[in-house]
């Protein structure tokens, strides 16, 4: 998993104002993989992150809304939602699933002198090398 965590460890080292960087797993809500230099920041805190990022993408209203869009369509429609940012008081955050791993997330959190930009230049380009290592 070392090689993992390097990648990880690339996108807070390159990404001014990055706070911390993971991969969650979006069937259990398990981090897979973190790196971060926040001090502030305790393993509770970065589950319930992971916790609120599987709520966001595959959480009981998702569901309902993608339920209701497969009865209106005659098709079903499932695991919709690809990319969120988050603005908070003091942070960004970035989500996006991996590219062929609809049920992995790559998540950057970031303070708020990072260019929103830059961020979501080095999530996407840096989630197929992270694709490889999450099931």
């Amino acid at each position: 998993m070392a090689k993992l965590d390097e990648i990880l460890k690339d996108i807070t080292d390159t990404v001014d104002g990055s706070l911390a960087c993971a991969v969650v797993d979006l069937n259990t809500g398990l981090l897979l993989g973190i790196s971060s230099d926040d001090k502030y920041f305790s393993e509770e805190f970065y589950d319930v992150i992971a916790a609120a990022a599987v709520d966001m993408f595959r959480g009981k209203s998702v569901r309902g809304i993608e339920s209701l869009i497969s009865q209106q369509t005659g098709r079903e429609v499932t695991k919709t939602i690809k990319e969120i940012q988050i603005s908070t008081a003091t942070t960004y955050q970035f989500m996006s699933t991996l590219p062929g791993k609809k049920d992995a997330l790559l998540v950057l959190i970031t303070d708020r002198s990072a260019n929103l930009g830059m961020g979501w230049m080095k999530l996407r380009s840096t989630a197929p090398k992270v694709s490889p290592f999450c099931p």
